[in-house]
């Protein structure tokens, strides 16, 4: 069982959390996922990264989005409630330039709406790594943004905003500034995290240039093990499972569209869960 200590709200439905797990929190790097459980009886398992953790408080922070009957029942907790399974950290760490003898250089980190929380740890390794990040954070309008103030503390003056509507920052997609900068041929390595086609499209931006393009995976996952299949990807014509084999994944051998495809199989039966969970919820 892990006490959930802290719960905030950041926007109509995305929510942050800080759970107690010390022993995830010891031992869990950049990049590295949790699965949990909200119901031990009839739970769903579903998988979130780790947005920040605090060793000595031995604690993890994740955000997530209410979009399905698992997220919104989790979006019902507060602090002091417990949930009955957490296990981790998953996946493979994030292999940060600047570390294991490798040389810093200038990394752009794009985050596209709360993909912006699983790019933070990354981005933290990268700065005391010894590398010049940007970070380019990407939200249909002001509101939606998550993690501003931190990501300021990384990036400084290497923080660009871009909207759909413009109300804050620039007006326009993320790929925008992205090119711009590989234009100038100022960048290294890009990590982009986001929706899946926002991370396809940042793919397919820096690919022209050559830039190596790491994505972090966020697909349908049931045991985190690699033993259910339900992850499963083509990276490179062959067949990768995101819950051992990544999360993270060369953008530019991805096949997003069977990926997508895949992902958008389940999205009647998450929608009519999603509805009935509301109902429930609402005594209908």
């Amino acid at each position: 069982m892990n006490k959930i200590l802290e719960k905030r709200q950041l926007s109509e439905n995305v929510f942050g959390m800080t759970i107690e797990a010390p022993l995830i929190a010891a031992e869990r790097k950049a990049g590295q996922f949790i699965i949990l459980m909200v119901d031990e009886e009839a739970g769903e398992r579903i998988p979130l990264t780790i947005a920040d953790a605090d060793k000595e408080r031995g604690t993890i922070s994740i955000i997530f989005q209410s979009v399905g009957a698992t997220t919104l029942k989790l979006s019902r907790m507060n602090a002091g409630d417990f949930l009955p399974s957490v296990l981790g950290p998953l996946g493979k760490p994030t292999e940060i330039r600047g570390e294991d003898g490798t040389k810093p250089g200038r990394v752009v980190c794009v985050g596209g709406g709360i993909g912006v929380a699983p790019m933070h740890p990354i981005a933290q390794a990268l700065k005391a790594a010894g590398n010049d990040v940007t970070i380019i954070m990407g939200a249909r309008t002001k509101d939606l943004f998550v993690m501003e103030d931190e990501m300021r503390l990384i990036a400084g003056e290497n923080l660009i905003l871009m909207t759909d509507d413009g109300s804050s920052g620039r007006k326009g997609l993320v790929t925008e500034p992205l090119k711009e900068l590989c234009e100038k041929g100022s960048v290294d390595e890009v990590i982009a995290i986001g929706p899946p086609v926002m991370m396809k499209f940042c793919s397919l931006t820096t690919k022209p240039f050559a830039v190596k393009t790491t994505v972090s995976l966020n697909t349908v996952m049931i045991d985190g093990t690699g033993m259910c299949g339900g992850c499963r990807v083509s990276v490179g014509g062959e067949t990768k499972f995101v819950c051992v084999d990544g999360p993270e994944f060369d953008g530019h051998l991805v096949d997003w569209d069977l990926m997508m495809r895949r992902m958008n199989a389940y999205k009647p039966q998450e929608r009519a869960a999603h509805e009935h969970t509301c109902n429930l919820y609402k005594g209908i």
